[in-house]
């Protein structure tokens, strides 16, 4: 078995000839941007996140200015991003940091805010600090279970800690900012989910499941469970003046802190809804049925199309909770993207 040193320097040399070094968060290194886009690509691909990292440091190019900003502009920003939550912990932590005057630089501090991470951590310790630590992102999970042949799902607790230990023996002191670009680099350029090129692994001669020709076996998925499906009907009423009614949805959960159009179970319900706020309805229109996939269920939602008139503006308003959008608000909106599609696709057909 390979010695951890032996492992580094190898790693070490492919990143020197091949790794990326032109990564947007790769340039003015500072804590806050090794954060945001460790964040951002929790679970999302590079390509999607580069658009959004630019927009994001463009309008908030310091934590301070990312912590001075309202929500709303914030989630404006991540829409179409997904995981709503990581924008939210982002700017409650942003606060939390500018109030104490600091980026931390220690594990403890750094777990301490909302939505860090112990990889997170690890991270930013390593890149902007320069501090010797581990990370066991997914690109960093499939190398060392591969690497090692280690079966069983890696979300498992036994297996989770065993990588953990293994990450933490494999990541040396020196340039260990270098060492931990080139272990995630290796899982998202080499040792991909599918097809890894084995072929340009710097470390293929001692893989143990390429060894054993068993690469295409790791890591273990997950066992596969039947997703729930759940119905929803999305009211969108519009007036005769063009505009839409926008519900914002709570601070938690799904698509938390967004704009979103008012829910029901049924379409009943949402005409129940009507008539309680006095709202006439002067033609109505079911739309076709579509599906949104979350990581744990499918939503089916239809949108039913509602006009009425001018006048009803102030008997559904409920303060900062709602609101009449016209079309050029959308893009300055914090919305789920299939929302923004969907209101998109009302204004265009409009007008």
């Amino acid at each position: 078995m390979i010695d951890a040193a032996s492992f580094q320097d190898k790693l070490l040399t492919w990143f020197d000839l091949c790794g990326r070094k032109d990564l947007p968060w790769q340039h003015d290194i500072t804590p806050y941007r090794v954060w945001l886009s460790e964040t951002m690509l929790q679970q999302t691909q590079v390509a999607t996140v580069m658009p959004y990292f630019a927009a994001f440091t463009e309008k908030f190019p310091t934590v301070n200015h990312l912590a001075q900003a309202p929500i709303d502009e914030v989630l404006s920003l991540w829409s179409g991003l997904g995981y709503y939550a990581r924008a939210r912990n982002l700017h409650k932590s942003a606060q939390i940091i500018a109030a104490q005057g600091y980026f931390p630089d220690t594990v403890d501090e750094l777990l301490a805010l909302p939505g860090i991470g112990l990889s997170t951590a690890g991270a930013i310790l390593s890149i902007a600090f320069q501090k010797s630590h581990p990370i066991l992102d997914g690109n960093v999970r499939r190398v060392l279970t591969r690497f090692n042949a280690i079966s069983g799902w890696p979300g498992d607790s036994a297996v989770n800690k065993k990588l953990w230990a293994l990450s933490t023996d494999l990541t040396p002191v020196q340039r260990v900012a270098d060492y931990t670009q080139a272990i995630m680099d290796l899982g998202a350029t080499v040792c991909t989910r599918s097809k890894p090129n084995c072929a340009l692994c710097p470390v293929n001669e001692d893989c143990q499941a390429r060894l054993s020709d068993t690469v295409s076996t790791f890591p273990t998925p997950k066992a596969s469970k039947k997703i729930p499906v759940k119905q929803l009907t999305l009211l969108l009423l519009h007036d005769t003046a063009g505009q839409v009614l926008l519900e914002k949805r709570p601070a938690y959960g799904i698509w938390g802190g967004l704009w979103s159009l008012p829910e029901f179970s049924c379409l009943e319900s949402a005409q129940d809804w009507c008539l309680t706020h006095n709202i006439a309805i002067i033609n109505q229109h079911t739309l076709a049925t579509k599906r949104h996939t979350f990581s744990h269920y499918h939503l089916d939602y239809t949108p039913v199309l509602i006009q009425t008139h001018d006048n009803v503006v102030n008997s559904v308003m409920d303060v900062e909770q709602q609101l009449w959008c016209s079309s050029e608000q959308i893009n300055n909106l914090g919305l789920a993207t299939p929302i923004k599609q969907l209101l998109q696709q009302h204004f265009n057909h409009q007008g």
